[in-house]
């Protein structure tokens, strides 16, 4: 079956147009009310990726979304974000009422600033929706404070200081949502250590089932399929839990099973290398000594 290919929104104008709303007062940052959008049934926008990024605030929604082939309700309120290029497939039901805000950011805007390369460090640009951040009354008026000043100067009119002023509200706002989606991780322990055990019991299986030698080393991407999360979600709550992300225990585990192997075996390094899936055993061992500052040799003649 042919998979419809996503349509691509170039610019924010464009997109307030399929929405049928008024032109952007800047052609590289906009905010609009979801109340003001008129068309949201285009077929254009059930299967789409834009060129800008996206911060959007669902507040009071009544009615559900669909994205992909699951169906949200956003009444408590969330905080959903997109990356350019990141496909978004979604439905509004017959029955939704739209409350709340989004942002739109063109790469092009912070270009020379500071924040063009940050913005790459916020792992929620690439969170699935239904790892949206959902905040507290009291984070919520903390994001809505600083949005009112973006709002403000959005509306003021642009002069030469306004470039700086939403270049430094925006990264306010986005330092918050990552020090709230931590308070996210921590407050929803349960479901997050549920999680880390459901991980740590496939990455012990993967291991332990001789996959390392038949597969090679698994990614980042074959955990968060198999827990059905983003990749940076699941590496992002690993760390608040643990330290660590998921490449991290992925490496540490392949490295015990190592240890295992060079202190109990007479494999030679090169054989373990291949045997854990390592393509070159020169790989294994780089990886080896930046964990332990001892080559695989060194640490099996330690034991001797």
């Amino acid at each position: 079956m042919k998979t419809e290919k996503p349509y691509n929104i170039k610019s924010i104008s464009e997109y307030h147009s399929l929405l049928g709303i008024e032109k952007p007062k800047h052609p590289l940052i906009s905010i609009i009310s979801h109340e003001s959008i008129r068309h949201y049934s285009d077929e254009k926008l059930t299967n789409k990726t834009y060129n800008f990024y996206t911060i959007s605030r669902k507040i009071d929604y009544v009615g559900t979304m669909k994205y992909g082939q699951h169906y949200y309700d956003f009444q408590e309120g969330a905080m959903v974000f997109h990356a350019p290029r990141q496909v978004i497939v979604s439905e509004l039901a017959e029955d939704v009422h739209l409350k709340g805000w989004t942002m739109f950011i063109h790469p092009d805007f912070m270009r020379t600033y500071p924040l063009d390369e940050r913005i790459h460090q916020y792992g929620f640009f690439s969170y699935a929706v239904n790892e949206a951040l959902h905040l507290s009354n009291d984070e919520s008026n903390i994001i809505e404070g600083v949005m009112d000043t973006i709002r403000k100067e959005y509306n003021s009119g642009i002069d030469g200081y306004s470039q700086d002023i939403f270049i430094s509200q925006i990264e306010l706002l986005l330092n918050y949502c990552n020090r709230f989606y931590n308070r996210q991780f921590i407050t929803r322990k349960a479901i997050s250590s549920e999680l880390l055990v459901r991980f740590e019991k496939l990455l012990a299986d993967y291991i332990n089932n001789g996959n390392l030698q038949l597969k090679g080393i698994p990614s980042v991407q074959y955990f968060s399929k198999e827990l059905n999360m983003s990749a940076n979600y699941l590496s992002d709550m690993l760390r608040s839990l643990t330290g660590h992300s998921t490449q991290q225990h992925i490496q540490d585990r392949i490295l015990e099973k190592a240890k295992h192997m060079l202190t109990t075996t007479n494999l030679t390094v090169t054989e373990i290398a291949y045997e854990l899936g390592f393509d070159y055993p020169q790989s294994f061992s780089k990886l080896f000594k930046s964990k332990t500052n001892l080559t695989p040799l060194e640490f099996r003649l330690s034991f001797n």
